[in-house]
């Protein structure tokens, strides 16, 4: 697996995992905490398409080795959700995928981890989506003003007041996953915005204890969300295309201790 080695102006450094390269197409793993493209409210925070296409403008190494003139994403992961980003290499391809999107044609899969234990292993949440009225950044669920949309959700796995969950999004809303977590009263982990709480060691395992003068840290003190598989035909070829991105190493952690402790 290639790297894309990013920085900005402000020396913050990136190793991005590409998970699946042609001549159309590129596939990369983003990081939680890294933007996927600018911001409205703040354009000069640090995000993966202004790197990218700063490195294609100096000639970074991984670009001028590709030939790379134009790169694109075909659709967002919010800033705390690591996993799959698909990329244009020129624009017919990038409309193609737009149009793919649009008709809800790729399946996207996330594993996704909450506070709570569902009564079902398998269940769908059907909630009209709207940005709140008077909290700018947020969605909630408002059948009269909001848009269709639709989740399904499955059990992973069963802890002792948490649940790994497999999410399957067939409509894409913003925050969507999450906010119908929140619906479900099953919110993220780590998802402050929606009522989710970041886990703690001390909570799972009862005889913790902190060494002098050292301050404990979250196992996840960032949405529990991962965008670990996709699937879609390809844009030139026809080809069914199944893309698979590891889990980051909080998530992993986190669940390792939950077996250990809260099974």
């Amino acid at each position: 697996m290639s790297t894309l080695k990013l920085s900005s102006p402000t020396h913050d450094y990136w190793e991005i995992p590409v998970l699946y390269e042609d001549e159309h197409l590129m596939v990369v793993d983003k990081p939680s905490g890294l933007l996927s493209s600018p911001d409205r409210y703040d354009p000069a925070r640090p995000n993966l398409m202004k790197l990218l296409h700063a490195g294609i403008a100096g000639g970074k190494p991984w670009a001028s080795q590709r030939g790379l003139t134009y790169l694109m994403n075909a659709h967002r992961l919010d800033f705390e959700t690591s996993g799959i980003m698909l990329l244009a290499k020129n624009k017919p391809v990038l409309v193609s995928l737009a149009n793919l999107f649009g008709a809800e044609k790729p399946v996207k899969i996330y594993a996704a981890l909450v506070q709570g234990e569902p009564e079902a292993d398998q269940f769908e949440i059907h909630a009209s989506l709207a940005p709140h009225p008077t909290q700018p950044g947020l969605v909630r669920a408002d059948p009269k003003r909001g848009k269709k949309s639709l989740t399904n959700f499955e059990v992973r796995e069963r802890f002792q007041g948490w649940t790994l969950l497999t999410a399957k999004p067939l409509t894409g809303r913003t925050h969507q996953i999450r906010a119908h977590a929140k619906h479900a009263r099953l919110p993220l982990v780590g998802d402050s915005l929606y009522g989710g709480k970041p886990l703690w060691l001390s909570r799972l395992k009862r005889d913790y204890h902190l060494k002098p003068k050292q301050e404990e840290r979250p196992l996840l003190n960032r949405v529990a969300l991962h965008a670990e598989e996709l699937t879609l035909n390809h844009p030139v070829t026809g080809a069914e295309l199944k893309i698979n991105a590891p889990w980051p190493k909080d998530l992993t952690v986190a669940v390792k201790y939950l077996r250990r402790y809260a099974a």
